[in-house]
């Protein structure tokens, strides 16, 4: 009982002590104004005095600082973000080693190479995307982030109507699109378009034919590196499926060009068999 009694007197006491600091007279007279004869000239005055006085080098750039790392606050694209923050950084290191703060210096200055290295990994990715929609199409930029797996002949990756999490690359072996008969050879996305679709399930049924190594990222990591890096890279994104699917639309078309070929090769020689039957 007189533990909390105690506890309870000190609680009581802190917060008589927080509400004396935060009177208006007594913080009146801590700006050097009197409380019983205050005007909004003599306030104002009085502020205008407080900010000449610390107009200092230091304090000029640590406010442009300030103003760059608020402006950071309303960015939704993040590379201008990490330029913004890396210059607020660096007018806060500067500002901390003319004011003497040794914690604000090292603080901005350890900020300075954390922001620079991610913005040069955001770069790096939007680049390689934007190769990739230009001829060069190996994938090989997503390849950090994605994991490997194998695969024996007759496994099933997945089927028509299933949940879809992740997508695929190939790396070595086949790989073969049962409702159209695509065989997707190397260096080819597997299971990109149930990013795509609202429900997010598999549009064909993928299974190996000849044993192979994947990669694989999930939509999830995907979205994650979309999020992270310019707006720009989604966009390649897109590009990067919508050659894909004009890709297998011609593969389809080619097959059922043969297959027409085929058809049309049996029928005349049916019906040559059928002339000499009859002569």
């Amino acid at each position: 009982m007189n533990s909390s009694a105690d506890l309870s007197t000190i609680l009581n006491r802190i917060l008589d002590a927080a509400a004396d600091n935060l009177r208006i007279a007594k913080i009146l007279v801590q700006m050097g104004l009197d409380p019983n004869n205050i005007t909004y000239d003599a306030l104002f005055n009085r502020l205008f005095e407080i900010v000449l006085a610390n107009i200092t080098l230091a304090n000029m750039f640590a406010l442009v600082g300030a103003i760059f790392l608020v402006a950071t606050l309303l960015m939704q694209r993040m590379v201008p973000l990490r330029v913004a923050n890396m210059v607020g950084c660096t007018f806060f290191t500067i500002s901390g080693a003319l004011s003497g703060s040794v914690a604000t210096f090292l603080l901005y200055l350890l900020l300075l190479p954390v922001n620079a290295v991610r913005l040069r990994q955001l770069l790096k990715l939007v680049k390689k995307a934007r190769n990739a929609t230009q001829g060069d199409r190996s994938m090989e930029w997503l390849k950090p982030f994605m994991t490997e797996r194998r695969y024996r002949r007759g496994d099933r990756l997945f089927r028509k109507g299933d949940p879809a999490t992740e997508m695929f690359l190939t790396v070595t072996g086949k790989f073969l699109v049962k409702e159209i008969g695509v065989e997707l050879p190397p260096g080819c996305f597997m299971g990109e378009l149930g990013f795509l679709t609202p429900n997010n399930r598999r549009t064909g049924t993928i299974e190996c034919i000849e044993d192979g190594q994947v990669l694989t990222i999930t939509y999830e990591r995907l979205l994650e590196i979309y999020f992270q890096s310019d707006q720009q890279f989604g966009y390649y994104i897109l590009v990067l499926i919508s050659q894909r699917l004009l890709e297998n639309n011609q593969r389809l078309q080619e097959n059922i060009s043969r297959l027409e070929s085929t058809l049309a090769q049996e029928k005349a020689a049916r019906q040559a068999a059928a002339a000499r039957g009859t002569a």
